[in-house]
């Protein structure tokens, strides 16, 4: 009996087990008025989820609608997308890169930060921390590459990366690692936080802001008291019931809506362990509504009430985090060894509190972020703010946008602080090229 080849029919399982691995996506710009359809069709995965939001997060763009559905053994999650500026997607670099990075999803490993050195640092949040923190580096001669910085409920969580300012590597001196941890730490336990400050040299390989959540959530932020005023913040609205029938717990939130909202749910339930199985995000005017049915890893639903409570503490820090507290200040300038700390110093002097950061440079120039307000919490002084930038150079340091909760605040004072120094401002489109060049999607930031 003539014996059959194989070869052919393992090569063709090969293709199909490659295929059943592989997310099928589908971009669509005519189906919808006013987005873009995104379309990822793939074999169950219960991380994979989490994984398409990250990318289109960290793309820059505006998820206006979504519906998630992954019972049985596929997934099919549709997300309607725009740019932040709420326009379609017609640039042919974007949905490209879309296309690549959610088609190689379940291969992709989190982005790690070669030839630097990652710091992980948490501790109690206060005025002047995050100036103390960068002349601490400064000293020690270190430059800061990039860096993020959270503050929530009195806490604070920063990722920064660096490398050494004379050899342009990585610190791998053991002995001047642990000078810069114990400085560090000596900063951030201050007076009163000698136990909980901590600091800690990793491996960055978790997405950096995936890893602040995680911080946090580690540091309990949820559990904590404010320090500070939260004017004009809008406490979100969280839910938890159960649905017996169909053995799923019901989360419903309803909250403003803002950029990279659905992330920062959708990493907070899947860091806690639990799996969306189904889910409808929809945004309007007057906010944002996202219901998910969710279960454990092992197939339960929620228990208790206890663990309902802890659950909605849980999402609302997830969410109160990144809300943007103060005026929004871009620095944008030629890089130099102690700009960081100069910058931040000069905040101080004028008790500035930075409530957010986020700091990256990229062929010799940096862009800072910074969200800022006074002392206790309140918007600062548009005289403080002239004065601040006259000090950093007004074609550096520009207001880039003055949140909701300052035009309630203090009216006309605003008007004046939003045209402090006639600066043009970066574009939207600008910004999410600069975010493109700088993940190296694309090759010319022009």
């Amino acid at each position: 009996m003539m014996q059959m080849d194989r070869k052919p029919f393992l090569e063709e399982y090969e293709k199909l087990i490659v295929r059943m691995n592989t997310p099928r996506v589908m971009i669509d710009n005519a189906g919808c008025v006013d987005a873009t359809r995104i379309m990822i069709d793939s074999a169950r995965n219960d991380g994979i989820l989490l994984e398409a939001v990250q990318v289109l997060t960290d793309l820059n763009l505006s998820i206006k609608k979504g519906y998630v559905s992954s019972d049985g053994r596929w997934n099919m999650d549709v997300f309607h997308v725009t740019t932040l500026d709420g326009n379609k997607l017609t640039d042919s670099s974007i949905i490209s890169c879309i296309e690549q990075s959610l088609g190689t999803i379940h291969h992709k490993r989190s982005k790690s930060i070669d030839g630097m050195t990652t710091l992980e640092l948490t501790g109690t949040d206060r005025v002047g921390l995050s100036s103390e923190v960068f002349a601490v580096l400064s000293e020690l001669n270190c430059d800061v590459v990039e860096s993020k910085v959270w503050t929530h409920n009195g806490r604070i969580a920063a990722i920064i990366h660096l490398k050494d300012c004379d050899s342009g590597s990585p610190i791998d001196d053991s002995k001047k690692i642990d000078r810069i941890e114990a400085r560090l730490r000596n900063v951030l336990k201050g007076d009163n936080d000698i136990r909980s400050a901590k600091t800690l040299v990793s491996i960055a390989v978790t997405h950096t802001e995936r890893r602040l959540h995680q911080m946090m959530f580690a540091d309990r932020d949820y559990d904590r008291t404010p320090t500070m005023k939260n004017y004009g913040r809008c406490s979100p609205s969280v839910s938890v019931q159960n649905c017996l029938e169909k053995e799923y717990s019901v989360v419903n939130i309803q909250v403003k809506d803002r950029p990279k909202l659905l992330f920062d749910v959708v990493c907070t339930l899947t860091d806690m362990q639990y799996v969306v199985f189904h889910a409808t995000i929809n945004t309007a005017e007057d906010g944002a509504y996202l219901e998910f049915f969710i279960r454990h890893i092992d197939g339960t639903p929620i228990s208790s009430e206890a663990e309902k409570q802890r659950v909605i503490m849980c999402l609302k820090s997830a969410i109160e985090r990144r809300a943007s507290e103060g005026v929004r200040l871009e620095l944008f300038r030629p890089d130099k060894p102690g700009l960081l700390a100069e910058v931040t110093r000069t905040f101080r002097e004028n008790a500035m509190n930075v409530t957010q950061a986020e700091i990256s440079t990229n062929m010799g120039m940096a862009l800072n972020i910074f969200y800022v307000t006074d002392a206790i919490g309140n918007p600062v002084d548009s005289k403080v703010l002239d004065s601040v930038m006259e000090r950093i150079g007004s074609g550096y340091l520009r207001v880039k946008e003055v949140p909701l909760m300052h035009h309630q605040k203090v009216g006309s004072d605003v008007q004046n602080t939003s045209s402090i120094g006639g600066a043009v401002l970066f574009s939207l489109g600008s910004l999410l090229r600069w975010n493109l060049y700088h993940l190296g999607l694309i090759k010319s930031y022009s």
